[in-house]
């Protein structure tokens, strides 16, 4: 496999962030194998977004919470802008029959991930594997 392409959820960027998450050392394994495979990692900004506020508001950690939203403005992050060709897209993805557990913000990584015509999406929500994509942890090394 060449450079494989990884769209970030935010429930990933919160078990990296976050030591008390169940999916901490998971997340953080996965993260070694991404680095190892040379990964191009977007991050949809959105995701961004609803890491930050679960980090500040549901887990009660501002410092974590800020430091995440900081280490985002380095200009060696691949942030993905959200724009209306993605929300429309997303939306595609969307419906009122879609479990509540399945945002529009997911809809967005599913939309951004076909846009970079990704090889996987980083997270631990199974929803993705029900649109067809595959999930990073699903991505080996090869030595």
């Amino acid at each position: 496999m060449n450079t494989p392409i990884v769209v970030v959820d935010a429930d990933a960027i919160i078990a990296q962030a976050f030591p008390d998450d169940s999916n901490h050392k998971l997340a953080v394994t996965i993260s070694v194998t991404l680095n190892y495979l040379n990964a191009q990692v977007i991050y949809p900004a959105s995701a961004i977004l609803e890491a930050t506020t679960v980090l500040q508001g549901r887990l009660n950690s501002g410092a974590t919470a800020y430091g995440t939203a900081v280490a985002f403005t380095d200009p060696n992050v691949h942030v993905a802008e959200i724009n209306q060709a993605i929300l429309s897209s997303a939306v595609k993805h969307f419906s009122p029959t879609t479990s509540k557990k399945n945002t529009l913000f997911d809809c967005i990584v599913a939309a951004v991930a076909e846009e970079y015509e990704a090889d996987a999406i980083f997270s631990f929500d199974h929803f993705y594997r029900s649109k067809g994509f595959k999930l990073a942890a699903d991505l080996k090394q090869t030595p």
